[in-house]
């Protein structure tokens, strides 16, 4: 798989994580568009070599919402922190 490829299907990875999670990713870029198009940078740089793509994939295939992240998600640490508390 090219390196390009990759990328876009970890960014895909990270934002259908990030809908599932109830985290609003457009309205984080339209508050601080450098601070977090840094961080969503990281965060699929960290997805792409994460093992666990295909389990990712799968999870968000049968689940439309998600509670929290999964533990084997190499962004949990990061999702955590962003996840809107109730």
């Amino acid at each position: 798989m090219g390196l390009m490829r990759k990328l876009s299907d970890s960014a895909d990875l990270v934002n259908g994580m990030s809908q599932r999670l109830g985290i609003d990713q457009a309205a984080r870029l339209a508050r601080d568009p450098e601070g977090e198009a840094r961080r969503l940078m990281q965060m699929v740089s960290r997805c792409a070599s994460c093992l666990a793509q295909g389990a990712c994939g799968d999870l968000q295939a049968r689940h439309d919402q998600l509670a929290t992240c999964p533990v084997y998600c190499e962004n949990k640490a990061c999702f955590d922190g962003l996840t809107p508390r109730l």
